[in-house]
């Protein structure tokens, strides 16, 4: 089987560059921790737990600003 990308050719242009944080444990727990709080904050989860599926990507879109606009009138 032949790779679909030729591995000896090397890239003409490089689009975008990203620098993972010097340390992503502690990122992730900041960013986990917000999360805890806002939930503290509104006393519930802005979106129900559970598995969604959708047949489009506007319906799913749909259904989250409807439950972000439930939690504010909560």
């Amino acid at each position: 089987m032949r790779p679909i990308v030729n591995l000896e050719e090397t890239p003409g242009k490089t689009v975008g560059r990203r620098n993972p944080p010097a340390d992503a444990f502690a990122a992730a727990m900041t960013l986990q921790n917000t999360l805890a709080d806002l939930n503290r904050a509104f006393g519930h989860r802005f979106i129900p737990r559970g598995v969604y599926r959708f047949r489009t990507h506007q319906e799913a879109d749909a259904w989250m600003w409807e439950q972000l606009a439930k939690c504010r009138k909560s």
